[in-house]
């Protein structure tokens, strides 16, 4: 039984984290850190785990009573954390904040569709963004066969649920605001872009497709629903063989036959895509839940690898009936 630690962990990431941790068969939850709730009881803030632990927020962290250690504080604290603290000889890492993303410091991407032998191996993981990892599983199977246009456009349109900003109140995700409503921000300039470009360079080498992307704040809690489009040779029929064949062996990444809805994926650590052609141009469709496939659950699938066990462990999560 491997022993866990968790920084940060008052927000909605730690929330989901630890509703996925203390059901796993592998681990155990040894602290869950957060300065502002010390001695509180972990369900105060995360109340949908009444009845399910009684952890306590700890105002302490023991790095060396752990083997694994969950990053989950906004970006910027996790390097700020290790210039504050030592890491312990053999103690493996998972950060789910931007900070190791360019895998700085020997932390590997996260990415387990393109990654999973280097997890393996890693000491260090660097989680994924939400939009990057829907975005990223999209547009992979193009990139690693040469197919992204040389001198085209990739058109991305994708819209999040009101997690996606974080657990603490803001303008933009009052309920007043932000129900029956629907916005644009960063477009073109999305953080995001950054590590889906490095990704799409190393899959293929030289590529100057200019992504266009537009971000949405969509009506719901949870979820990404990621609409791409871009000129491609390939049929319908082939696409759908490319896609099915890159993602034969990922367990959670799935090609439906039929056009996606946001809740097939919601509370599940599934990414469904659905490809098809009209005219000169492909089609993607990608839903993730922004919270698991986009942040938690794929950061437990990276600790399963990094532990040599069944990338599903602890993950087998079913979707809405409604």
């Amino acid at each position: 039984m491997k022993k866990i630690g968790i920084i940060g962990g008052a927000g909605y990431t730690a929330g989901e984290l630890l509703r996925l941790l203390i059901n796993h068969p592998e681990v155990s939850v040894e602290f869950v850190h957060s300065l502002s709730n010390a001695g509180n009881p972990v369900t105060d803030v995360h109340q949908g785990l009444l009845g399910e632990t009684d952890l306590v927020f700890s105002d302490t962290h023991p790095l060396d009573s752990i083997d694994i250690l969950f990053l989950c504080s906004a970006h910027g604290q996790s390097r700020k954390f290790w210039e504050e603290n030592e890491r312990p000889e053999g103690l493996k890492v998972i950060d789910l904040a931007q900070d190791f993303r360019d895998e700085s410091e020997g932390y590997v991407y996260g990415l387990p569709e393109i990654n999973k032998e280097r997890i393996a191996a890693a000491k260090s993981v660097a989680n994924p963004g939400c939009f990057a990892t829907a975005l990223q599983l999209s547009l992979l199977p193009l990139a690693a066969a040469g197919l992204l246009p040389a001198n085209g456009d990739i058109n991305i349109t994708a819209l999040t649920g009101s997690t996606g900003a974080g657990v603490k109140p803001g303008a933009t995700t009052h309920f007043s605001w932000r129900t029956d409503n629907i916005s644009v921000y960063k477009a073109f300039t999305h953080q995001h872009l950054i590590e889906i470009g490095a990704t799409l360079q190393h899959l293929q080498p030289g590529n100057t497709a200019k992504i266009n992307f537009i971000p949405m704040r969509g009506d719901f809690a949870r979820g990404i629903f990621a609409v791409t489009h871009l000129e491609c040779r390939l049929s319908e029929e082939e696409a759908i063989a490319l896609y099915k064949d890159f993602y034969k062996d990922a367990p959670f990444t799935v090609v439906s036959d039929r056009p996606v809805d946001l809740k097939q994926a919601v509370n599940t650590n599934k990414a469904i895509i659905h490809v098809e052609k009209h005219g000169d141009r492909l089609l993607i469709t990608c839903a993730e839940d922004n919270l698991l496939k986009g942040a938690s659950g794929q950061a437990v699938q990276n600790m399963n690898i990094m532990l040599g066990i069944d990338q599903r462990t602890g993950l087998r999560l079913k979707p809405s009936a409604f």
